[in-house]
């Protein structure tokens, strides 16, 4: 049994929601590719899924079964709860072929688990589960009925435990102290590439208590016209003065990520981009001002709207998501999202992302705030403050 970050007990407790959402939705075993939601049943930790790998979940069995890579065997004995005989491994030959694939091999195990004729969902809109794996598993297991599992384990990962907010906690402190850090080195003259490097030494350097893991994707630090188009990384142009760059990051802690967005500006700030601060700064206010339990995620995306159209703005994307424990390419659970027509009843535990970026021509501005909902309102993540950073 490998060192884990939670307790036996807690994990199988995450395992049996996951079976009761299964017989929910009339799913018998459940194939699970979301390195997230794998990590999440059994601890797994690796940078392996770049090669096929699943977390196999039946209804008929106690325990799940880790299928993967063979060199990987050790890192599952390392980090997870299962047992020896709960983890399969393909032959290396399966890797990369253009002969043979790693599911046909996992429609194999299937039918030695005498599973092959039951109800079995996939994770069909995960980024690890490829078109050529829907393609060889259906080929190989014709006697199965498929169905689509997405979501499954996303939506049991959603209320988090009080260990789980704890290590949120700690994630948000080293976001703090990496935005700070990003904030402290922007100066015209200044490699966009040298501010990221202070940001990602501080993300893994994280504090004397405790260090950081890498983060769902890497920061974003888009400088100024480019502020407009969200996601954008980093080049190795030099700042200028007078010009905004936005700072998006997130610091991670055991696999929990907890992102922030904030706009510095290198000399006075033009007067649409004060304005733009004015009223995102506002909006996030009145928005964060109806978090509780009880309410929906759309209730909390009115408030924004009503806020900012006082002022003659609009936006059309959503304004938050939840957020916890992932791989990359991202940070977010892929379940609610802060916008009309998500009618997800918030709960004591959830945790969100909220980020009503706004863009206009040639100007962009992003102030975040991730957060827990508590019994009361919410408690926020990362201590920076919600402003227009001048410097």
């Amino acid at each position: 049994m490998g060192k884990m970050y939670f307790s036996v007990s807690e994990y199988k407790e995450r395992l049996a929601k996951t079976k009761e959402s299964m017989e929910e939705n009339n799913i018998e075993v459940l194939l699970i590719t979301n390195p997230g939601n794998i990590c999440y049943l059994t601890g797994y930790d690796a940078w392996s899924f770049y090669v096929h790998q699943m977390l196999i979940v039946s209804l008929d069995k106690k325990d799940p079964v880790w299928f993967g890579r063979g060199i990987d065997v050790d890192a599952v004995k390392f980090t997870t709860w299962l047992n020896d005989e709960d983890i399969i491994a393909y032959p290396d030959d399966y890797v990369q072929s253009d002969t043979k694939h790693p599911m046909d091999y996992m429609c194999k195990v299937l039918k030695d688990m005498k599973v092959d004729n039951k109800t079995i969902g996939m994770e069909f809109d995960s980024y690890y589960f490829t078109a050529q794996c829907y393609i060889s598993l259906t080929k190989g297991l014709p006697n199965a009925e498929i169905k689509n599992g997405q979501g499954i384990v996303n939506w049991v990962k959603i209320i988090k435990s009080e260990k789980e907010i704890e290590y949120m906690r700690r994630a948000g402190i080293i976001t703090a102290k990496a935005m700070q850090a990003g904030i402290d080195a922007l100066a015209p003259g200044v490699r966009q590439s040298d501010v990221v490097a202070d940001i990602n030494y501080i993300s893994t350097k994280g504090t004397k208590e405790f260090g950081g893991d890498y983060p769902g994707h890497p920061p974003l630090l888009p400088s100024g016209e480019q502020t407009s188009a969200c996601h954008m990384t980093w080049t190795d142009d030099l700042l200028v003065q007078g010009e905004p760059s936005i700072i998006e990051l997130g610091g991670c802690y055991r696999r929990y990520n907890v992102p922030m967005a904030r706009t510095v500006s290198l000399g006075e700030p033009s007067d649409k981009l004060k304005k733009l601060s004015d009223v995102c700064v506002e909006g996030i206010d009145e928005a964060l001002s109806v978090v509780k339990p009880g309410i929906t995620s759309e209730d909390v995306e009115k408030a924004w709207r009503k806020s900012i159209e006082k002022h003659g703005f609009k936006k059309e994307s959503r304004i938050g998501y939840s957020i916890g424990l992932n791989f990359p390419p991202s940070w977010g659970e892929e379940t609610v999202s802060i916008r009309p027509g998500d009618k997800t009843i918030l709960e004591e535990n959830m945790t969100l992302h909220m980020i009503p970026g706004m863009w206009l021509d040639g100007v962009g501005m992003e102030i975040s705030q991730s957060f827990v909902v508590t019994k009361h309102g919410f408690e926020e993540l990362g201590d920076i403050p919600r402003k227009l950073f001048v410097k």
